[in-house]
């Protein structure tokens, strides 16, 4: 896998906010925190980002909403949960292909440990 600058800024974003707060506090709190990182750190974002679902060359009313969209490119979901799910996994792939983007992070803060997953189209890494 080749490495990828942006993705490594957005988790030491995220490790340094769950170095700060450890697990407990409700994904809210994550996300707050997470944007503030971001802030300091010049990492281009848009926080609730909506993502547009397209369905043959038209594009619908529907819309999902990330947590964040970073460098344009780079889906961002927050979770604090003792353990990610196949459901969890599925909703970041499901944006993925809905929106035509590449790359999705799902950071999940409510572990001893921030375990961050890279998607890269429909793989995990």
């Amino acid at each position: 896998m080749e490495q990828d600058p942006q993705t490594y800024a957005i988790i030491g974003a995220a490790m340094e906010v769950h170095r700060v707060l450890g697990p407990g506090f409700l994904e809210a709190v994550y996300r707050d925190a997470l944007e503030l990182e971001f802030r300091d750190r010049g990492i281009p974002y848009v926080r609730e980002a909506a993502l547009r679902i397209r369905y043959k060359e038209h594009e619908l009313p529907s819309t999902y909403r990330a947590d964040f969209l970073c460098y344009a490119r780079v889906i961002v979901e927050t979770k604090a949960l003792r353990t990610t799910t196949t459901a969890d996994d599925a909703q970041v792939i499901h944006y993925l292909k809905t929106t035509g983007l590449r790359v999705a992070l799902l950071l999940n803060f409510g572990t001893t440990t921030l375990m961050p997953h890279r998607f890269a189209g429909d793989r995990i890494s």
